[in-house]
């Protein structure tokens, strides 16, 4: 560990444990040891030294960071443990020996791309919504949304009481009865690009994320992942 103290939350996604939020639920749950002593205050601060175990194993600080961008396919979820014991996203990941976790999450009925890492720095950075990094989505949708409806997903709908950030919202096509929209947005409430297109009763039939920033999904195959390459740790690390 650094020569220095910090928060716990902080600590176990610097590990690659999970992101800062997630690492949080794994202390309320009493995953968290320090010490001998099992820690469900948030904001408990470790120090140089202390030992510390999640749900029984020891986590230490990675000197090798990974960064790895995969292709979810639908069915697959991006919690790195669960109680369901359905397949999670670091499943698919082989050969990599390094604890590593996915930045942000996708729907399970989702598919596109997932980063993974064990740099919790710079996951905590592609997600905090003051950086305004921008993911794009395909979406098919039910119906034929007219200029009105677009407008309202571009300036911002209210979700749980609060409006959302402006969009880039444009139509690829129409076809039948369904629509296919190309969708970017900065935010990553819980299901936001769904619950946006069913606020202008144009529900969401299948969803898929192409980009992350300047990261792009490209040829990637479905269920298939790669290590980032020098251009694009290049962009990343310069955020």
């Amino acid at each position: 560990m650094k020569d220095e103290s910090m928060r716990l939350q902080k600590y176990m996604a610097m590990c690659g444990v999970a992101s800062r939020r997630a690492s949080e639920e794994l202390i309320k749950k009493g995953l968290v040891v320090v010490n001998g002593e099992t820690v469900t205050e948030m904001g408990y601060i470790v120090k140089p030294n202390d030992k510390i175990q999640v749900d029984g194993k020891n986590i230490a600080l990675e000197k090798n960071k990974i960064y790895v961008m995969l292709n979810k396919p639908v069915g697959v979820i991006t919690s790195v443990k669960d109680e369901k014991g359905r397949i999670g996203v670091t499943d698919l990941i082989d050969g990599v020996t390094e604890r590593i976790y996915p930045v942000g999450r996708l729907d399970v009925d989702t598919t596109g791309l997932i980063l993974l890492t064990n740099d919790g720095e710079l996951a905590f950075k592609l997600t905090h919504p003051s950086k305004k990094i921008y993911k794009q989505y395909i979406a098919i949708v039910e119906g034929l949304p007219n200029r009105i409806e677009l407008e309202k997903l571009r300036n911002g709908i209210k979700i749980d009481g609060k409006v959302t950030a402006k969009a880039n919202v444009k139509v690829l096509k129409n076809f039948g009865e369904d629509s296919i929209l190309d969708i970017e947005i900065y935010e990553g409430r819980n299901r936001q690009v769904k619950r946006m297109c069913e606020a202008i009763n144009h529900p969401v039939k299948k969803l898929k994320r192409i980009s992350f920033g300047e990261l792009e999904l490209g040829g990637l195959d479905i269920g298939n992942w790669r290590y980032l390459n020098e251009e694009e740790l290049k962009y990343i690390k310069s955020l």
